[in-house]
């Protein structure tokens, strides 16, 4: 896993074309869906390592959004973007497992700082899981001393 694919999830369509034009010419591939079904159905048969994910949307919310996502999949890394915060949403979005929580409107740069950090993350706990899943397939050397003995 060497390059960061983001997904933009928003019902604005105008925030999602600027931002991920945006991002683009910063070199990043950019997804977009403009609600939680859309982003989940994406999900489903894309890789996504993070996905920016409004809070105020119609339907499934930001909320409902991020708890499906984190229990279908669990390694994908939320930011949670709104225009209408309060510090009980951000608490409430960091419960749920959000990695961050940015305001609108929010630097582009900030942003992908924000993105990075979690993309970070991400690879610190496949690298984690990759070496629990070594550690399961190796014998320690009692076990090769058993087994020639």
């Amino acid at each position: 896993m060497d390059k960061m694919q983001l997904m933009l999830v928003d019902d604005e369509e105008r925030f999602l074309s600027t931002t991920k034009k945006l991002l683009a010419k910063k070199g990043y591939d950019v997804l977009t869906a403009t609600n939680g079904l859309e982003a989940l159905e994406i999900l489903a048969s894309q890789t996504v390592h993070v996905v920016i994910l409004d809070v105020k949307m119609p339907g499934m919310d930001g909320m409902e959004t991020l708890q499906e996502i984190k229990r279908r999949f669990p390694l994908v890394e939320v930011i949670m973007l709104t225009g209408h915060a309060t510090v009980e949403s951000a608490v409430e979005g960091l419960k749920s497992g959000a990695t961050d929580y940015l305001v609108k409107p929010t630097d582009i740069n900030e942003l992908l700082e924000k993105a990075q950090e979690a993309f970070d993350k991400r690879r610190h706990l496949e690298e984690k899981i990759r070496v629990a899943q070594s550690r399961s397939f190796m014998k320690s050397p009692r076990e090769i001393m058993r087994e020639t003995g």
